[in-house]
């Protein structure tokens, strides 16, 4: 596969993948016999798996270090796993964030209105309103 349809396939500039190239976040491609880049099943696992894990987070330096490690001779998979592991935790601890913070946003869209009716008729002052800081379900 050439690099155009690699590009198209990702949806990711020619660019972008020649630099992950340049950079070491991808082990190097092979070339043709006139030097166009000739991309493996292999090659494109390595881009699905960059542009993964770009999105998620990852910094290019933890991507280098991932490729480098792949293309040891030495028995470094414990080394590749912790990075795989290291960025799974970051992740997970994300999601709760975000979750939670989901939660309070549907809770104050649900509220919104009979809140603006109750401050709108006098029957809530500012200084009556829940604390939401103190709902265990919305603790940050």
């Amino acid at each position: 596969m050439n690099s155009k349809e690699v590009a198209q396939l990702f949806d990711l500039p020619i660019d972008t993948i020649r630099y992950y190239e340049r950079v070491g976040v991808i082990p190097p491609v092979q070339r043709d016999k006139n030097g166009y880049r000739n991309y493996t099943k292999k090659d494109l696992n390595w881009i699905f798996l960059a542009k993964s894990l770009r999105k998620a987070g990852l910094s290019i330096e933890s991507l280098i270090e991932f490729a480098t490690l792949a293309q040891s001779k030495d028995n470094v998979r414990g080394a590749q796993k912790q990075i795989l592991e290291d960025q799974l935790v970051e992740i997970e601890t994300k999601l709760e964030e975000m979750n939670r913070v989901r939660d309070l946003l549907r809770y104050k869209i649900d509220t919104f209105d009979d809140h603006v009716a109750k401050f709108n008729a006098g029957e809530l002052r500012d200084d009556e309103v829940e604390e939401l800081w103190t709902m265990k379900h919305f603790k940050i």
